[in-house]
């Protein structure tokens, strides 16, 4: 499919003139804002807060600081129904006793490393293994098991809360303090948008991104992701060995499973273990290439959206690859924020980021980051409802 041929058809699965970007109630002028709660205490005692950010429009995120993490999403439907479509805890219990990066900022470096190894000016650097012989999210200890500061929130045209972690040298087997900002905005214009920014005092990797897990349906609803309609720009993808560690291969997507270049319901293909890609992950748990460099500005990555309710998203950022995760390993010992227990198929995950292990493979890109530069990543969700008509 051409270049011209994939933005037509992305553009023809969201025409403007049927999608009303959550007008359901009549104008309003007031201000984006915020709201800050407590959300419990650390067993050192520590507080953790709480900061809702809320538009007014009828969306509302509640971000925490431990784990820098979307605890909540709320949206209204196409019928102008309010539904949380992020899955999580409704209490800090959760997150400390059986965490599993619900909306969580995920780092120093998101993903697999094999083996949980890289080398960098000849030096070989040794992390946590805690995923199958691999490091994963960063490690025992990653970004998202952390109290962030809060440093700042705002409201007016943009409510937003900003955060900050130090992870000091040597941290999780790491080189270089890395001192980390993760802010959350929210717009009028339904944009919530996250922004990571990183610096450090010798050479080291960076790689973070959030672990968003979402249900359009409503995270409590009684049917799952499967039937989200998922689309993604992406010519190729990188399969992975049995261990979930790209092979160093680019495989174009052409008439395999992987191909998301038109809306197609995630749940078609999800256990077409004929493709043994599928196998390894219990569904889809892989990476795909939308460019090969960090841009400048963020760009279309994905569009999502649920065709009974109308929600959807899409999702845009300055990185390179989305992982897209499907909830394969939910097993239903999660009882997350309505009581339900989460299952298999649940719910979505995609991870705007560097490709998985790519500081063992170059050819894949570079996660290096050296003193006097900045880290950067962008991702921005633009929240609709197709079909609702506005009153």
């Amino acid at each position: 499919m051409s270049r011209r041929s994939r933005s037509t058809a992305l553009a023809s699965v969201a025409p403007l003139s049927l999608i009303c970007a959550l007008s359901l109630a009549p104008p309003v002028t007031q201000a984006a804002d915020y709201a800050r709660a407590s959300f419990g205490k650390l067993p050192d005692g520590r507080a953790v807060e709480a900061v809702t950010l809320s538009n007014g429009k009828g969306v509302k995120a509640a971000v925490i600081n431990y784990g820098a993490a979307l605890q909540s999403l709320v949206m209204p439907d196409r019928a102008g129904k309010l539904a949380d479509v992020t899955l999580g805890y409704a209490s800090l219990d959760g997150y400390l006793t059986k965490p599993e990066y619900f909306g969580a900022t995920v780092g120093r470096f998101a993903n697999r490393l094999a083996e949980g190894r890289f080398t960098l000016d000849g030096k070989v650097y040794q992390t946590p293994r805690n995923d199958n012989g691999n490091a994963l999210h960063g490690g025992e200890r990653g970004f998202d098991k952390v109290l962030w500061e809060i440093v700042d929130v705002k409201r007016g045209d943009t409510a937003s809360v900003r955060m900050r972690y130090v992870s000091k040298d040597g941290d999780q087997g790491y080189p270089g303090t890395l001192t980390v900002f993760a802010t959350y905005s929210l717009n009028e214009a339904n944009e919530l948008r996250i922004e990571y920014t990183a610096t450090t005092d010798r050479a080291t990797i960076a790689n973070i991104t959030n672990h968003a897990y979402w249900n359009l349906a409503g995270e409590g609803a009684a049917v799952g992701a499967m039937g989200h309609l998922l689309t993604i720009p992406a010519e190729h993808y990188t399969p992975v060995n049995a261990k979930l560690i790209p092979t160093g291969e680019l495989k174009p997507v052409a008439n395999t499973v992987f191909d998301f270049r038109t809306p197609q319901p995630i749940g078609a293909r999800v256990r077409e273990a004929r493709d043994p890609q599928i196998g390894y992950g219990k569904g889809y748990d892989h990476n795909f290439m939308i460019a090969r460099d960090v841009a400048k500005e963020p760009r279309l990555l994905a569009r999502v959206e649920e065709p009974t309710t109308g929600r959807g998203f899409e999702l845009l950022s300055n990185q390179p690859a989305l992982q897209f995760y499907s909830g394969n390993f939910m097993d239903g010992t999660v009882i997350g924020k309505s009581g339900r227990a989460y299952r298999q198929g649940d719910a979505l995950v995609l991870e705007p980021q560097l490709p998985p292990d790519v500081p063992n493979q170059p050819k894949l890109g570079s996660a290096r980051l050296e003193p006097g530069t900045t880290y950067r990543n962008v991702i921005v969700y633009r929240l609709f409802v197709n079909g609702a008509q506005a009153h």
